[in-house]
């Protein structure tokens, strides 16, 4: 298995940046829930060092539950590491479509990591074929970076273990769809559910599965 590497971000060390800022999304495809994303800034001294704990991090699609919150953890203990995360809501999901949101809510993410070195020869890395519209700093657009580059790996974690808990949380408040063990998405015990008790107001109405039981 190849594992997302550092090789990138040292070659834009040297090459001048002093910070480097990976940004990635979850639950781009879920009936249900917010859209989540993790905007991680890391600085040079991090890829200096080796960190033997967070050696088999990857994409969090690749890990189990257990594997991503460990991860996670570990993360968190790293000084040279700042983060934030941004949701957009259902509502706003059906007004501007998942795409529109996904983005409003990465520019909301690096927005919060705004700081007096913020500006400084920073470099945003995102998932993804498209850059970030709006932005006024250098970045770059890499397909499947999730699962090559280190920085976006981090952001994809940190993302899926926030947005993980909120439906956890969702599962309190409208029990008996199974968000606990599903998160939004739609398998086939979602699907069940929703066609007999119907959506309730985190689901995504502008989304077919939904859309028709309206």
């Amino acid at each position: 298995m190849r594992l997302p590497h550092k090789t990138l971000e040292r070659k834009l060390f040297r090459d001048g940046y002093r910070f480097v800022l990976g940004v990635d999304e979850v639950g781009m495809g879920c009936l249900a829930g917010p859209v989540v994303v993790c905007a991680v800034l890391f600085g040079r001294k991090f890829f200096k060092k080796t960190h033997k704990k967070l050696h088999w991090l990857r994409d969090s699609k690749l890990l189990s539950p257990h594997q991503r919150e460990k991860f996670v953890s570990e993360l968190l203990k790293e000084k040279g590491l700042k983060f934030q995360t941004a949701r957009c809501l259902p509502k706003t999901i059906d007004k501007i479509n998942i795409y529109q949101s996904a983005r409003l809510a990465m520019r909301r993410a690096i927005k919060k990591l705004q700081t007096t070195h913020y500006k400084l020869q920073t470099i945003v890395l995102v998932d993804g074929k498209t850059e970030i519209a709006g932005l006024k700093i250098p970045q770059m657009a890499i397909v499947k970076g999730d699962r090559k580059v280190f920085a976006i790996a981090c952001a994809s974690l940190i993302a899926k273990v926030t947005r993980d808990k909120a439906m956890k949380k969702y599962a309190k408040k409208y029990p008996n769809y199974g968000f606990e063990r599903h998160k939004g998405y739609g398998t086939k015990l979602h699907q069940a559910q929703l066609a007999v008790l119907g959506p309730c107001k985190i689901h995504r109405r502008s989304f077919a599965p939904v859309a028709k039981l309206l």
